[in-house]
């Protein structure tokens, strides 16, 4: 009698028993709708920065968008400035032309290119596939030098933590521009081991991928080797050597899994630095991809183009931390109670 009246009790006033389950299977939810809505409103807030630092560049946008069409710049009469004006509803009240805007970017409408005539969206997509491309490489890269270098230095004495620490803080300090040109001088230029430019086979991508993974594998290595020196102090490493297994396979199979943990939360912010990074490093090594696309549109004043890419290098970092951030959510069961 004594436990079903506590049961009952527990289950109406919400007691740890009885209220427990049903706070963990709402709390997941929320937390998931919250980074949702989180999301939106940067996107929200990079779009409304990138139209109004479009809207408040000097001179007259249509007479910058008939000399771009044109290629000179000359004044122009307002008889052939018409039919810009009537084309992108310049004569429209700002905050007209503002949510317009926004419509647009709901739906997928980047707009047109001043200089190509073409939708923005698919000029992006015809170069987006090399960026994606040279942006995984990189990653899988950073991913290997990071765990090869953690794994040879971390907690093996004072003198290879130093080194090795020296170095991580070294790599992820490196400007992607400055390491191109290093590596193009070295290996391409010095040694002839490596196309110079434009190359676009397997060859033509390595320098290009370690330009970016470099200095993302430093950083890696700085979130992962606190964590590879604590878990070498751990009681499982002690009972795995009294079984007999050697350094490298301790290091390898049990401690490795359990410091890249931190790495693998980073990796979303990785995402997206890589894509933007790869902008730079493709202007550099003269590679086809988006980077090129923006250098072009910039140098051109295409602004609908460095609008789109823009947006979309913030797409891909908004939408990787999210899904880092939803998987957190849904795996890790201290973030479901204590939403």
């Amino acid at each position: 009698m004594t436990r079903t009246s506590f049961s009952e009790t527990d289950a109406e006033t919400g007691g740890l028993l009885g209220s427990a389950p049903p706070r963990r299977g709402r709390g997941a939810p929320r937390l998931v709708v919250g980074k949702v809505v989180s999301a939106a409103l940067v996107l929200f807030g990079a779009a409304t920065a990138a139209f109004f630092a479009q809207a408040s560049l000097p001179g007259d946008r249509a007479t910058v968008i008939l000399n771009i069409r044109a290629g000179q710049a000359v004044a122009r009469t307002p008889e052939e400035l018409a039919p810009i004006n009537a084309e992108y509803h310049l004569h429209d009240p700002l905050i007209v032309q503002y949510f317009g805007y926004l419509r647009g970017l709901v739906v997928g409408d980047l707009g047109n290119s001043y200089q190509q005539h073409r939708p923005v969206i698919a000029i992006i997509a015809d170069q987006l596939g090399a960026t994606i491309v040279l942006t995984l490489t990189a990653l899988v890269f950073a991913w290997i030098i990071m765990v090869v270098w953690v794994t040879l230095t971390a907690g093996k004495g004072p003198a290879s933590r130093a080194i090795g620490g020296f170095f991580d803080t070294v790599a992820a300090g490196l400007p992607h521009y400055w390491l191109g040109i290093i590596l193009l001088l070295v290996f391409a230029l010095s040694l002839g081991w490596f196309p110079v430019i434009g190359g676009t086979g397997p060859v033509g991508l390595v320098l290009p991928a370690l330009t970016l993974a470099i200095p993302l594998a430093g950083f890696l290595g700085q979130a992962t080797r606190t964590e590879f020196e604590r878990a070498l102090d751990s009681p499982f490493v002690l009972t795995a050597r009294m079984r007999g297994m050697g350094e490298t396979g301790i290091r390898l199979r049990h401690v490795l899994r359990h410091a890249v943990l931190p790495a693998v939360t980073l990796s979303g912010w990785a995402l997206g630095a890589t894509i933007s990074g790869a902008v730079v490093v493709e202007a550099v090594f003269a590679r086809p991809g988006i980077g090129q696309v923006l250098v072009t549109a910039v140098s051109s004043q295409d602004m609908p183009v460095v609008i789109g890419i823009v947006m979309l290098i913030a797409a891909f970092y908004v939408l990787a931390n999210l899904l880092v951030d939803i998987a957190y959510a849904i795996i890790d069961p201290r973030l479901r109670r204590t939403s």
